[in-house]
C-alpha cells in the first residue's frame, strides 16, 4: 500500500492508493476560539459515504455525520470545545476495517481582536472596484492553465486582465483621494467558458480565480489595506452559482437547487415580501426562480447548503479579515436563511458590517430587510445596512429634472423624508452609480457642475458613500447601457497605457478639475465627525436652493445646493433655529472665510460647504 502526500489550497493531506478518496474537504480549515464551537465539514469523494469515519484530537469530536443521497458526499460536525489547541489532526475513513483514507485536517488560532473587528459607518467612504477592469499589477497570471476563458482586452465582456495585485499597487492612489475602504466585486473563482470578468458566477467558493491572484494574495491584500487605516469588504452571492460550479458535475443532493434541472427564470417581483395580498406562488417564483440559464439557484432552505453559505462567509471573514460583506441580490435566496446568516454572523462578529442590495424604489420595500424593522407579517432580519437606490433615483431626478414647486431639488428632499421608514438609515449605502448602472456622469447629461454637486451631496447627507471607480476622473458610457463599458478599464491600470489617472498623465482639464475636486471634498470628510455621526435637518427648496446641515455637539456643517444658473444672494434668516449662535464660517471648497453669515453669494450650479463658528 502506498502512501502519496498532495497538498491543495494550502491543506495538506495524505491518501491511500485505494479506490476510495477524498476529493473535498470544506471549510478548508477551521480556527479554535470560535463563538459557535461547530463547524461542519462538507466531504466529497468517490463512494465516500459508505465509510466508517473517526478522529483522535483533544477537544475536538465528532457530533453528527450526515449522509445524502449522494454516496459521494458525507457531513460531519465536529465540536471544538474552548480547551482544543491550534494544529492538524488525521480524519479517517474506514471500509471492511481495512482500507483507510486519512485525511489531515487543520485548527488555526485566531487573529487577536478578531471578533472585536469594527464595521463599517458612517466615517466610511467606500470605493467599489471591479478587479478585472481596475489595474493589472501581475501580466503573468493572465492566462492560467485550467481556466477556460483567455484574456481578451479589445472585447467590453472579455477579461482584460485587472488583478489583486493591481488593486495592492494602487492603495496609496485611494488613500491620497480620501477613500477609507475598498469594495471588490466578487474574487472569487468564475471559471466559467465566457463572460467571467464581473464575477458574479461562482464555481469554487473557496478559491480566488487565480486569474486575480491566490487565496494568499487576496490575505495580504487585506492586510495591506489595513496598514493604510483602510476597511475591506467582500461581494458575496447566496442566490446562485456558476452553471460551470463543480457541483453542477456531482450535485449533493436533489435538493441542492431549485427548479433543477428545469429551470424556470424569476418573476423579480420583489414586492411579494411586503404585500399583504401576495400569492404563494407569487412567492415562490420569486426566491425560486433562476436569474438567468447560466446562473442556477440555490435552494437555501437545504440545512447542509445553507450551513455551508454561512461557515463560507465566517471562513472568509476570519481569513482575510473582512470587514464588511455586501450581498448581491439579497431578496433572492430564502429570506429566513439570509435571516439565520445575519444572526450567525453578529454572533461571531457583533460589529460586522453587512449590506444588501435590494434593487428598488420604493424605500417601504428596502426598509423590510433592515435590523429593527417591525414588519408586518413579523419577519425579524439582523442586516445592517442595505444600498440605497431610492436616494439615488431621486438625486439624479432632482438634479436633472427642471425646477417647480413639485420637482427638481423637493425630489431629494421628499426622499429623504422617508427616513422614518428605515430604523437606521445612518447604516445605508448611498452611491451615485455603481457597477450595473450607466455612470453618474452620463446620467447627468456630462454635466461636470451636476456631478460636483452630486458629490458634495453624497459627501454630507446621511449614510455610507460609495463611489464606483472611475467616477472621479469623469468615466462615462455614452449611448450604450452595456456592462462592459459602464466597467471599462481604468486609465493608467496596464502598462503602455496613454492616460495615467493614478498619475494624472493624459487626463483632460476637466478630468483633473473633477479628481480634484473629489480629493478635496473626500479629504476634508474624511476627519470630521460632524457629517459622519451628526445629526441632520433639511428646509424645504425654494428658487432653486436647498440648505440643509449636519450637526452635533462639538460642530455645525451647512450645505448650499443651487441649482439656478445664476449665482443668487442667499438670505439666511429662515435657518436661525439651526444657525443662531453662529457668526462666521469656512467655506471648504474654496477655503474663504465668511464674515457675515446673513445673506451668502451662492454660485451658479454648485454646492458649497461651510463649517460654521
Amino acid at each position: 500500500m502506498k502512501k502519496l502526500s498532495i497538498f491543495i489550497i494550502g491543506v495538506a493531506f495524505s491518501i491511500s492508493t485505494f479506490a476510495l478518496n477524498v476529493d473535498r474537504v470544506e471549510p478548508t480549515f477551521w480556527w479554535v476560539g470560535m463563538k459557535n464551537p461547530t463547524v461542519q465539514l462538507m466531504v466529497h469523494g468517490q463512494e465516500i459515504a459508505s465509510t466508517e469515519i473517526s478522529l483522535n484530537y483533544p477537544g475536538v469530536k465528532i457530533q453528527t455525520i450526515s449522509r445524502q443521497e449522494n454516496p459521494n458526499y458525507v457531513f460531519i460536525d465536529l465540536v471544538i470545545s474552548p480547551e482544543a489547541k491550534a494544529g492538524t489532526f488525521p480524519i479517517q475513513f474506514r471500509k471492511s476495517k481495512k482500507e483507510v483514507v486519512s485525511y489531515t485536517y487543520e485548527l488555526k488560532n485566531r487573529e487577536p481582536h478578531s471578533a472585536s473587528r469594527k464595521g463599517f459607518d458612517g466615517s466610511d467612504v467606500i470605493y467599489l472596484i471591479t478587479p478585472d477592469r481596475f489595474a493589472n499589477g501581475n501580466p503573468a497570471n493572465d492566462v492560467v492553465a485550467g481556466m477556460k476563458e483567455l484574456p481578451n482586452r479589445s472585447h467590453m465582456n472579455g477579461r482584460h486582465g485587472g488583478d489583486i495585485q493591481g488593486i495592492k499597487n494602487s492603495l496609496d492612489y485611494l488613500a491620497g483621494m480620501g477613500f477609507t475602504s475598498v469594495w471588490l466585486n466578487p474574487v472569487l473563482e468564475n471559471n466559467m467558458t465566457q463572460v467571467s470578468y464581473h464575477g458574479y458566477s461562482t464555481t469554487d467558493f473557496y478559491k480566488v480565480d487565480p486569474r486575480y491572484g491566490t487565496n494568499e494574495e487576496y490575505r495580504e491584500l487585506g492586510k495591506a489595506i489595513h496598514q493604510k487605516g483602510m476597511k475591506l469588504m467582500m461581494d458575496m452571492i447566496f442566490n446562485h452559482i456558476g452553471s460551470e460550479h463543480w457541483w453542477m458535475n456531482d450535485m449533493p443532493s436533489a435538493d441542492w437547487l431549485n427548479y433543477y434541472p428545469e429551470y424556470k427564470i424569476t418573476s423579480h417581483r420583489r414586492t411579494v415580501n411586503q404585500d399583504p395580498h401576495a400569492s404563494e406562488a407569487d412567492k415562490k417564483m420569486m426566491a425560486d426562480g433562476w436569474f438567468v440559464p447560466s446562473m442556477p439557484d440555490m435552494n437555501q432552505r437545504n440545512p447542509f447548503l445553507l450551513n455551508y453559505l454561512i461557515q463560507n462567509s465566517i471562513w472568509w471573514t476570519e481569513y482575510v479579515g473582512l470587514d464588511g460583506i455586501r450581498m448581491d441580490t439579497y431578496p433572492y435566496p430564502d429570506k429566513f436563511a439570509m435571516a439565520e446568516w445575519t444572526r450567525r454572523m453578529l454572533q461571531e462578529y457583533p460589529d460586522f458590517y453587512m449590506v444588501g442590495e435590494e434593487w428598488a424604489m420604493n424605500p417601504a420595500i428596502v426598509s423590510y430587510w433592515q435590523k429593527g424593522k417591525v414588519n408586518a407579517d413579523g419577519y425579524v432580519s439582523e442586516l445592517p445596512g442595505l444600498m440605497d437606490f431610492p436616494l439615488n433615483n431621486a438625486v439624479v431626478k432632482s438634479l436633472k429634472e427642471p425646477e417647480s414647486w413639485g420637482g427638481g431639488l423637493v425630489a431629494l428632499y421628499e426622499a429623504l423624508s422617508n427616513d422614518f421608514l428605515y430604523p437606521n438609515p445612518d447604516a445605508l449605502v448611498i452611491f451615485p452609480d455603481n457597477h450595473d448602472m450607466s455612470r453618474f456622469y452620463t446620467q447627468l447629461g456630462e454635466n461636470v457642475d451636476l456631478l460636483k454637486m452630486g458629490i458634495a451631496y453624497y459627501a454630507t447627507t446621511r449614510g455610507i458613500p460609495q463611489i464606483f471607480y472611475g467616477t472621479e476622473i469623469l468615466m462615462s458610457n455614452p449611448g450604450t447601457e452595456e456592462h462592459g463599458v459602464i466597467r471599462s478599464d481604468f486609465p493608467g491600470g496596464w502598462n503602455g497605457d496613454q492616460v495615467n489617472a493614478f498619475t494624472g498623465t493624459g487626463l483632460s482639464a476637466k478630468q483633473k478639475d473633477a479628481q480634484d475636486y473629489f480629493r478635496k471634498v473626500l479629504n476634508w470628510r474624511k476627519t470630521n465627525s460632524v457629517v459622519h455621526s451628526g445629526e441632520l435637518k433639511h428646509f424645504a427648496p425654494e428658487n432653486g436652493i436647498y440648505v440643509y446641515f449636519r450637526y452635533n455637539s462639538s460642530g455645525k456643517v451647512m450645505v448650499v445646493l443651487n441649482k439656478n444658473t445664476l449665482e443668487k444672494s442667499l438670505d439666511t434668516s429662515r435657518f436661525s433655529e439651526v444657525m443662531e449662535a453662529c457668526t462666521s464660517g469656512k467655506e471648504i471648497i474654496s477655503g474663504k472665510t465668511i464674515a457675515d453669515l446673513k445673506n451668502l453669494q451662492v454660485p451658479a450650479l454648485s454646492a458649497i460647504i461651510i463649517e460654521l463658528k
